[in-house]
């Protein structure tokens, strides 16, 4: 059996099997079939199916690299991400991460950096047909496994794990608002005043904090592989590509843009993780925040802030898919609708603004 060809974002599998060979990873001319996974908004995740030929080969890997056509600057840094895991990989840290296995910086590989890691079997919940696989009850701990998760990474001694200086906590919101401000900059398809309005608005009401964290960047449900026997718990944390030091009610913020409560009806275009936790049994978005203040003792009141902030972030993500979407540079389905969010992600922040007084 010959491993498929034509994979997009692979190229010459032969070139891959090689590498993998030359960097020790066991069983790897038994490489068989690649296949993109499918869920992936930004960086592209490839399985890689091996017919092992010892015992203790592995029989699955996944491959992580960057999205086709233009990578924006500091976005995509394989080698940030490959270190993340290895810092958290077999610790007592209680944030489950895939395990590394190698990375690779050689771009004549498969025509961008990429790193290797361990396979985690696990249910990903996005859409309202993955919440019909769990009962309320399930939706209810599923709920508690990720308010518990995003306390535990803020909860990480970076210097213990080996990630000193990682990132600099010190005017993180600062800089993460000129940072996403330039990547819209770079892959806007179009005007959209309201947009420059919210940049203005977020800059004046900048919180002033010192506290700085290991934060994922990009904490949602989906970004989670679930396990439910004999309970609900969180088997791996993935998609580490944003991640660093800085201010942890950020990644509250985020994952509440993503959240959807009963009656909900604004949609994004694109279907999202927070579809999923509308649905019986899921903490709602207030029961979330508050579950999390319990945890960390963290002040959550002026979450609103943070929350409109996430949105604006998602809103330049989606436009930066949009923008590959346009240039056919996007592999998988689902990415016809990503612009269509964006208006929609603007005109929410700008409420929960409003709403801060």
């Amino acid at each position: 059996m010959t491993v498929n060809e034509g994979v997009p974002g692979i190229g010459d599998p032969g070139r891959l099997i090689g590498w993998l060979a030359a960097n020790g990873v066991p069983g790897a001319r038994g490489l068989r079939r690649i296949e993109l996974i499918a869920g992936g908004r930004s960086n592209l995740t490839y399985r890689l199916d091996f017919a092992a030929a010892q015992p203790g080969d592995p029989r699955r890997l996944v491959l992580r690299r960057p999205p086709l056509g233009h990578v924006l600057p500091t976005a995509h840094d394989m080698s940030r991400e490959f270190r993340v895991l290895s810092a958290l990989s077999g610790t007592r840290v209680p944030v489950p991460v895939p395990a590394p296995v190698a990375l690779c910086l050689d771009e004549d590989v498969i025509g961008a950096p990429f790193y290797v890691m361990r396979y985690v079997d696990g249910l990903i919940l996005r859409t309202q047909e993955d919440g019909e696989k769990i009962t309320s009850e399930q939706a209810g701990q599923v709920s508690e496994c990720l308010a518990e998760t995003l306390a535990a990474i803020h909860q990480v001694d970076v210097d213990a794990v080996g990630l000193p200086g990682f990132g600099k906590p010190d005017g993180y919101l600062a800089r993460q608002l000129k940072r996403w401000q330039r990547q819209w900059d770079l892959s806007a398809t179009r005007e959209l005043p309201e947009f420059t309005r919210l940049v203005a608005r977020l800059a004046q009401r900048l919180p002033e904090t010192a506290e700085g964290t290991l934060v994922h960047g990009d904490f949602r449900l989906d970004n989670l592989l679930i396990t439910l026997a004999p309970r609900p718990r969180v088997a791996a944390v993935v998609d580490w590509e944003m991640s660093t030091l800085g201010d942890p009610l950020a990644d509250l913020g985020l994952a509440l843009s993503y959240w959807t409560d009963p009656g909900d009806t604004e949609r994004l275009g694109m279907e999202l993780a927070g579809a999923v936790t509308s649905r019986p049994g899921f903490l709602s978005s207030a029961g979330f925040a508050s579950r999390y203040a319990e945890l960390t003792g963290r002040d959550v009141s002026g979450i609103g802030y943070y929350v409109a902030f996430g949105c604006f972030k998602l809103a330049v993500v989606l436009e930066g898919i949009h923008a590959r979407f346009l240039q056919h540079k996007t592999v998988g389905e689902g990415f016809d609708q990503a612009g269509s969010g964006v208006p929609v992600l603007i005109g929410r922040a700008h409420r929960l603004l409003d709403d801060l007084g």
